[in-house]
């Protein structure tokens, strides 16, 4: 299969590629070890639930904010890996879709037959607010001197313009973060393990206008991986193994919006759901990426799942439990099971993975055969410049 996008090249599916054996390190709020001790133990336990040895991974695509002056290829060294083939993707809650793309290719091209798509991140108790202060240049330059710091205030300006356009409501981003708490309180490595109503969720304390306590995600450590390789060889090993049937990526989409009210996923909607060949309504769980659930909505509309403007009308609709209408970030996401840095980009990916493969941690969905999983990440002033997705599907 081939498929001819807007700008005139033809794409290949993804044939024989297929993701297995997820893992996820269970989060803890502060942690005393490096980012490498947590990435090692992420392609300890991946090799271990894979069958394979150490020395058969021969691909890497590594994400981390915290891992100081190594990148990938010093990890190599930390971890006693010698990949043929390596990636680095310093993309944030990005990552993990990206990863995805590159590590399948690779396999697909014959470059890797077993890549380990890893992102992890520590917290210690004051890592969170020096990641801030050099967080990129605008932070370092515009934002932080000012006493703006963090994605708290850009997220605020970015949930405050879409209110004023689309009439949406803090009780319908209250709604998503209820449901998402629900969901959380079958996970057992979840942060927040204490039911939210939304009352509590109105009633909690301001952060930045019109942003409250429950709409910020919590800062924590740990780690996710995932394995891409061929389908036979995931057969031979006995993996349960999901196929991909379609990928988008996209960086500083629309960037004459003043403040950012759409994301890239809008430009590559109509290629996104032609490759994958499904629609929208096929869907039996999406995974987005979760920081501030304004974001959540933007990814209802600009994935197609709803119109533009028509996100809040969206939520009013369903409920987004697992065991309800339209599961949504079915682990808790990252609101309510913790940001765990570039690792919330991969949260959603092992979670979907465990669903279609009749492997949840916490509540199933029922007979989920078809998942979406999204991206977004790093946030500039007005704007989150990266984004992706995947259409997933349950191998047969």
């Amino acid at each position: 299969m081939s498929l001819t996008p807007s700008n005139g090249s033809a794409r290949r599916a993804y044939d024989g590629v297929v993701m297995c054996a997820p893992v996820t390190i269970p989060y803890v709020r502060y942690s005393t070890d490096t980012a490498h001790w947590w990435i090692g133990r992420a392609l300890h336990q991946l090799t271990g639930t894979a069958g394979i040895r150490p020395r058969d991974i021969d691909g890497l695509v590594l994400s981390s904010f915290t891992t100081g002056a190594d990148s990938a290829v010093g990890m190599t060294q930390h971890l006693g890996l010698s990949p043929r083939w390596l990636d680095h993707v310093p993309m944030g809650g990005a990552s993990g879709i990206i990863g995805l793309r590159r590590a399948a290719r690779a396999v697909q091209n014959g470059d890797a037959q077993f890549v380990a798509v890893v992102a992890g991140d520590t917290n210690h108790v004051d890592s969170f607010r020096k990641t801030l202060s050099s967080f990129s240049r605008f932070a370092q330059d515009a934002v932080y001197p000012y006493g703006s710091g963090g994605a708290n205030a850009s997220f605020a300006l970015i949930t405050r313009n879409y209110m004023n356009m689309f009439g949406a409501k803090r009780e319908d981003f209250g709604k998503l973060c209820v449901a998402q708490r629900d969901n959380a309180l079958s996970i057992p490595f979840a942060m927040m393990k204490k039911k939210l109503t939304l009352e509590e969720y109105m009633k909690a304390r301001p952060i930045s206008d019109p942003l409250h306590l429950f709409d910020c995600v919590m800062p924590c450590a740990g780690a996710e991986a995932f394995l891409v390789c061929r389908e036979d060889v995931a057969k031979s090993l006995g993996l349960p193994a999901v196929r991909v049937l379609s990928t988008i990526e996209r960086h500083n989409s629309f960037p004459d919006d003043p403040i950012q009210y759409r994301g890239g996923w809008a430009m590559d909607v109509e290629e996104f759901w032609q490759m994958a060949g499904v629609k929208a309504d096929d869907v039996d769980l999406l995974e987005t990426y979760d920081d501030y659930p304004v974001i959540v909505t933007l990814q209802f509309e600009d994935l197609g799942f709803c119109k533009k403007g028509e996100g809040k009308d969206f939520i009013r609709q369903h409920t987004f439990t697992t065991d309800g209408t339209f599961p949504h970030n079915t682990s808790g996401g990252q609101l309510s099971t913790g940001q765990a840095g570039a690792a919330g980009g991969h949260l959603g990916i092992t979670e979907a993975i465990r669903q279609l493969t009749g492997q949840p941690i916490g509540k199933p969905v029922q007979d989920a055969k078809i998942a979406v999983v999204s991206g977004f990440g790093m946030i500039n002033y007005d704007r989150g410049l990266s984004s992706g997705a995947a259409v997933l599907a349950r191998a047969s």
